[in-house]
């Protein structure tokens, strides 16, 4: 087997400090290195799309949520990987390339839903495929038998870290 950077980080500790146990470095370094290498690949495809993640993120949300594919901006907060701050920014955004549109509900006068234009899904239906395919070439390294044990060894750990609401 190679080793790799983090190997190498935790061969210098427990050479300095033999009295810690670094072994979640193996787990915790790899994790942070593979993301900074994977959010990189995606980056790639996104920008391919004239999107970036929170982007693709909201329109992918917005376009796997039941026809006619409209949210309220908390609901889209629950359902995606973006947070709070990140939702009116992306949405301002968005709108204003005429991929949603906001519009006030009829039931709350204060309330607003946000709606999947016939471009916005478009494009998220061109960038789905090439999002999937940039996910396969990451992952072609490890077997399906591997794919599934990371998977559920992460969903172990995410549960851990509190990290169990399912959007409604």
């Amino acid at each position: 087997m190679v080793a790799d950077h983090v190997d190498f980080i935790i061969e210098q500790w427990a050479a300095q400090r033999p009295d810690l146990d670094v072994s979640p470095m193996a787990v915790i370094g790899r994790l942070s290195r593979v993301t900074r290498l994977i959010d990189a690949e995606l980056r790639r495809t996104f920008t391919a799309h004239g999107l970036d993640s929170a982007s693709f993120d909201v329109l992918a949300t917005l376009r796997r949520s039941d026809p006619p594919h409209r949210l309220t901006p908390a609901e889209l907060m629950r359902a995606s990987m973006v947070t709070s701050g990140a939702v009116t920014q992306r949405l301002d955004r968005l709108e204003s390339r005429g991929l949603v549109t906001r519009t006030p509900s009829d039931v709350d006068g204060r309330g607003v839903y946000v709606t999947l234009t016939d471009e916005g899904r478009a494009l998220i239906d061109g960038a789905l495929p090439d999002h999937l395919a940039t996910e396969e070439r990451v992952l072609s390294a490890l077997p399906k038998e591997g794919r599934d044990a990371l998977a559920h060894g992460l969903r172990e750990l995410l549960e851990s870290l509190g990290d169990t609401t399912a959007p409604s």
